[in-house]
């Protein structure tokens, strides 16, 4: 019964869902790409690809799901040179983001609907040696149609946010019996191994090996001389103090606009840089920008070293992708959005890995083991509202020791805390030869 209701109920929420999957197709352009991989679909030369040598089958909704599963794979490689994977992920952008980053070797789809039908085709045509999921997806199709083909499915980098636990305990039967059907759970901290437990998944399964993300972090200084060129050629000024508002959502570039204003007002040499978290929200940021007052540029206009017929100008909006960690490398206070005006918070430890000054807003539920570790060292601000982010703000602007003993404190957690990714794969490996996968000693390329 809880399994024919869960596929009413989401066959439901799933029609009632397609105006806006075909909203995005129009919006974003790529989305429409693949769109026949979500139902099983695929071309006969793919398929002969994907069944060409056995594969991990490896899950990642979007962006950071898909760093964590390529540092995953790679580690995987490392100690196991011959095993191969299929890697599915949900968005356009994460499509995108792991297309440019994949081993030859592996193999890139979009993730199927967990319809019972769909499900089954996708597993016939990959027959995977486990399936490997991240973060906080659990799909009952594909984890129940998995269990009866006897193939190990864990969980990595796991995370039980304040609003899934809620949502899980209102459902606490149906999630019993999907998480009985898988073998390990790899979790980022304590509070998400105490939520299982507390949702009756054994506590042997339960491993907490600390944040993926923190292996991922990249301390050099990417491309810093070409933007640093950037910066030049929208016209700011040497010395300028850069605030960089990294992965903003709707209403975070107005309020930052507003208290950069007023910031201005006594410090008239900062420059702001706004990287909105989606780029198909440029026209959005623009308007804001419009009405603001404040002189500005588009990132895409900037051809160094020739300066912009509108420099100088006080705002940068980047409106590319893949470039945030760059502008964070030039910045000297770092807002990670997500966080004031919406709920669950963008990845803090990217700025802390560069040993940068990390202020962010009260709602960082997708990050609370990240957010204890950084806040026991006081290596982040974290503040209340806009009344605080300014005070805040002006505070750092004034004190040059206060940043940069931030900044390192905020290094030495993401130093200190690193090693995750090498647990995951130690016990992921130790428990696939344990269920006895089909020939995963043998697989080669």
């Amino acid at each position: 019964m809880p399994w024919f209701l869960y596929n009413v109920l989401f066959a439901v929420g799933y029609t009632l869902m397609l105006p806006k999957f075909f909203y995005r197709m129009w919006r974003r352009g790529g989305y429409r790409r693949g769109f026949g991989e979500r139902f099983g679909r695929y071309n006969p030369h793919v398929i002969e690809e994907i069944q060409r040598v056995p594969r991990i089958w490896v899950h990642a909704v979007s962006v950071g799901e898909i760093y964590v599963a390529l540092n995953f794979m790679k580690t995987c490689r490392e100690k196991h040179p011959e095993w191969c994977f299929v890697l599915t992920t949900t968005t356009s952008t994460g499509h995108a983001i792991a297309a440019s980053n994949m081993d030859p070797n592996d193999a890139l789809l979009y993730f199927p609907v967990d319809f019972p039908v769909v499900v089954r085709r996708v597993m016939d045509v990959i027959h995977p040696l486990a399936i490997v999921l991240t973060e906080c997806e659990f799909w009952p199709n594909l984890i129940r149609e998995a269990d009866s083909r006897a193939v190990p499915v864990m969980l990595i980098n796991g995370r039980m946010s304040d609003s899934s636990y809620r949502g899980y305990k209102l459902m606490r039967g149906m999630f019993r019996r999907i998480t009985e059907m898988m073998s390990l759970f790899c979790v980022q901290g304590e509070t998400d191994a105490e939520r299982l437990r507390a949702l009756d998944v054994p506590g042997d399964r339960i491993m907490v090996v600390g944040s993926s993300k923190y292996d991922m972090a990249d301390i050099s200084g990417g491309h810093r001389e070409y933007v640093h060129a950037l910066l030049q050629a929208a016209g700011m000024k040497e010395g300028a103090l850069v605030i960089v508002g990294g992965s903003t959502w709707s209403g975070e570039e107005e309020i930052l606009l507003r208290l950069f204003k007023r910031i201005r007002e006594s410090h008239p040499e900062t420059f702001l840089v706004l990287v909105p978290r989606h780029v198909e929200r440029t026209r959005q940021v623009m308007a804001v920008l419009k009405r603001s007052g404040v002189s500005w540029a588009l990132r895409s206009s900037l051809k160094p070293p020739q300066v912009s017929e509108d420099a100088p100008v006080d705002v940068l909006l980047v409106d590319t992708t893949g470039e945030l960690k760059d502008f964070y490398v030039h910045a000297d206070i770092i807002f990670v959005g997500k966080s004031l005006t919406q709920h669950g918070g963008q990845n803090v430890i990217e700025p802390a890995a560069l040993g940068k000054p990390v202020v962010v807003g009260p709602n960082m539920e997708n990050f609370v083991p990240v957010m204890a570790d950084l806040s026991a060292a006081n290596a982040v601000v974290q503040v209340a509202d806009d009344v605080e982010l300014y005070a805040c703000l002006i505070a750092l602007l004034e004190d040059a020791s206060r940043r940069e003993e931030l900044g390192q404190r905020a290094r030495n957690v993401v130093m200190d805390r690193r090693g995750a990714v090498q647990k995951t794969v130690d016990l992921f490996a130790h428990h696939l030869d344990k269920d006895g996968a089909r020939v995963v000693g043998d697989m080669s390329v």
